[in-house]
């Protein structure tokens, strides 16, 4: 990060504004730019999304719990939850 003057790059308005509240201290300036969520930039939550569709779907076509935990190696506890999570959803 470089130090900047602000008489250097602020209109005069807006330095004389911000001289209200903050005069010969440093202050920050965050970036605009918004960060991903998780997942987003490699593509995990693209297919956790598509697993439990997939998951869900198996589900509504008769497979038991029992079996979508040993084929999908996750508890019956994150099984319920998807399924519950899903059909609330899809209502």
């Amino acid at each position: 990060m470089q130090y900047k003057n602000a008489k250097e790059v602020l209109p005069p308005s807006l330095l004389e504004e911000m001289q209200k509240y903050i005069q010969g201290d440093l202050i920050y300036i965050p970036k605009v730019k918004k960060r991903a969520a998780w997942g987003e930039v490699n593509g995990s939550r693209a297919l956790i999304a598509e697993r439990n569709e997939k998951i869900f779907q198996l589900y509504n076509q008769g497979k038991s719990m029992d079996e979508l935990e040993r084929e999908f190696h996750l508890s019956i506890d994150s099984i319920r939850k998807i399924i519950y999570k899903m059909r609330k959803y899809n209502a």
